[in-house]
């Protein structure tokens, strides 16, 4: 079921793919990039605050360079926002920390087939807000997709179910184990 899963998944970007005229690089670059940080983050198995804290200190060099890059020319957000750039910066810190310690601890606690179905909460409630909310139109070929991935989720889903029903049935209970007395 798996397998007919990844097919309908990747019949979804072949109609996807004629339909834009292109391949949907974005798409596919940030589902390897969420599924490889997950699994990353998975086969460690370091805590979110510590996985949290090593992440923060690789990246700061490469973050001090481009801030610095963005004074130097006159673009920092400092510079040309003032208080309100600061405050959102300052703010950006622990709406971004909140999220990546949450899904840090979630990944040493769910299985990885769980976690990666939960990543597509993002998308679809960035779909119901653009469609209900913002009147984004969707042409037929992205309807197509649309309804493609998402039956593709839930053969999958459905696949996970049963496999998780077989493993629980085949595990018996352990029998009590009765001693006589002396």
């Amino acid at each position: 079921m798996q397998w007919v899963a990844l097919g309908i998944a990747v019949v979804a970007v072949c109609v996807l793919t004629i339909g834009f005229g292109q391949l949907p690089w974005i798409g596919l670059i940030l589902a390897a990039s969420f599924a490889i940080y997950g699994l990353i983050k998975k086969q460690v198995g370091v805590g979110s605050v510590e996985s949290l804290t090593i992440e923060t200190a690789v990246l700061a060099p490469v973050a001090l360079i481009v801030m610095t890059g963005f004074m130097v020319t006159g673009q920092s957000a400092v510079e040309s926002d003032g208080v309100r750039g600061v405050l959102l910066l300052v703010l950006l810190g622990p709406i971004t920390a909140i999220p990546l310690l949450l899904f840090g601890g979630a990944t040493n606690r769910v299985p990885l087939s769980t976690l990666g179905l939960m990543q597509y909460i993002t998308p679809l409630a960035q779909f119901i807000i653009g469609y209900f909310v913002f009147g984004e139109l969707m042409s037929s070929t992205r309807w197509a997709g649309f309804l493609l991935v998402w039956t593709a989720l839930v053969v999958f889903s459905i696949d996970m179910y049963r496999s998780a029903r077989r493993s629980a049935g085949s595990a018996s209970p352990a029998k009590p184990v009765v001693t006589e007395p002396d």
